[in-house]
C-alpha cells in the first residue's frame, strides 16, 4: 500500500470509530483488508480505496471500519471480572432491588456474544431468584456482522474449548452438528444491538453494570472522556463498571472511584458526578 492509501484508511478509521490506527499497524491493515478486496471483487487495496473515494459514505465503507475493529474474546475472559461480579457486585445491588425486581447489565463491546453469554450463564447459575425478575442483558457492538453471529449464539469446538467450563457447556449448551448453541433460556436474556460509542447513543434503561473491557485501549485520551461521561449518565448510583485489566479511569475521568478488595478493574461514580 502507498502511502495516500494509508493515510485515506486511517482517516476514515478514525474519524467514524475513533479507532487509531498507529503508524506500525501496516501489517495489519493489510491482513484486515485483503479479504475485503477479494471479497468485494477489488484486485487490491489500493483499488477498493481508489473506489471508496469516489463514492459517498455507504455500505463499503462500513465493512472497511467493521475489518479494522478487533474482535477478541472467549468466555470468561480474565475469569477474575466474573468472580467479583458474582462474589461482590450482583449481591450488593440486587439487595437494592428487591422491591422493583428489575436488573439491567449493559456490554459496551459485546463482540460475537462471549462476554454477556457469560454474563447471562453467572445469573442463571448463581442467582436463582432471578428466574422472576425482569433482567436484561444489553450487547451491543460497532460491526453489525458480529451482532448477527452473537444472535445465534452458535460456536464452534474451538471457541466454547477457550475459557468455558465442561458442566457449563453441558447444562447451558445444545449440540448441534459440529457446533455448540447457546440455550433459549440463556440466550433470552440478552439483547444485542448496534451502537458506536463515539456517534450519540441511543436512550438506554439506567443500568446496573457496564461490562466495558478492553476497549477504552483503542482510543485517545479525549474520546475515552468522552465515553465514560457517557457512561455515567447511565450507571445507576450504586452501579459498576468493569474496564479491562489494562484499562484505568485514572487521570482521565476523576468522577469514578475504584473499587477496592478485587483483583478486577472495577469503579464506581462518586454520589455528586453521575451524569456531570
Amino acid at each position: 500500500m502507498d502511502a495516500d492509501t494509508l493515510h485515506f484508511v486511517r482517516d476514515l478509521v478514525r474519524r467514524r470509530s475513533a479507532i487509531v490506527l498507529d503508524h506500525g499497524k501496516e501489517y495489519l491493515i493489510e491482513a484486515r483488508l485483503g479479504p475485503v478486496a477479494r471479497d468485494e471483487g477489488y484486485d487490491s487495496i489500493g483499488a477498493l480505496v481508489g473506489a471508496l473515494k469516489t463514492m459517498p459514505f455507504g455500505d463499503l465503507h462500513g465493512k472497511v471500519i467493521e475489518a479494522m475493529t478487533t474482535n477478541e474474546t472467549s468466555f470468561f475472559r480474565d475469569v477474575h471480572p466474573f468472580e467479583a461480579l458474582r462474589q461482590i457486585v450482583l449481591p450488593e445491588v440486587l439487595a437494592k432491588r428487591r422491591t422493583s425486581r428489575r436488573l439491567n447489565i449493559w456490554c459496551g463491546a459485546s463482540s460475537t456474544g462471549q462476554e454477556p453469554y457469560t454474563i447471562a450463564m453467572v445469573l442463571r447459575e448463581y442467582f436463582p431468584e432471578l428466574v422472576d425478575w425482569q433482567v436484561k442483558i444489553i450487547a451491543t457492538d460497532l460491526s453489525i456482522a458480529v451482532l448477527e453471529r452473537a444472535r445465534e449464539g452458535r460456536y464452534r469446538q474451538l471457541e466454547v474449548n477457550r475459557g468455558l467450563p465442561a458442566h457449563f457447556l453441558l447444562r447451558y449448551f445444545d449440540r448441534i452438528g459440529p457446533e455448540w448453541q447457546v440455550k433459549p433460556a440463556v440466550r433470552e436474556l440478552v439483547e444485542f444491538c448496534p451502537l458506536n460509542l463515539i456517534e450519540p447513543w441511543p436512550t438506554m434503561p439506567e443500568v446496573a453494570v457496564v461490562f466495558l473491557r478492553n476497549v477504552l485501549i483503542y482510543f485517545d485520551v479525549e474520546t475515552k472522556r468522552h465515553i465514560l461521561a457517557g457512561v455515567r449518565k447511565v450507571l445507576a448510583p450504586d452501579g459498576v463498571l468493569f474496564l479491562g485489566g489494562a484499562e484505568t479511569t485514572m487521570n482521565i475521568d476523576p468522577k469514578f472511584d475504584r473499587i477496592e478488595a478485587t483483583k478486577s478493574s472495577c469503579y464506581r461514580v462518586r454520589g455528586e458526578s453521575r451524569g456531570a
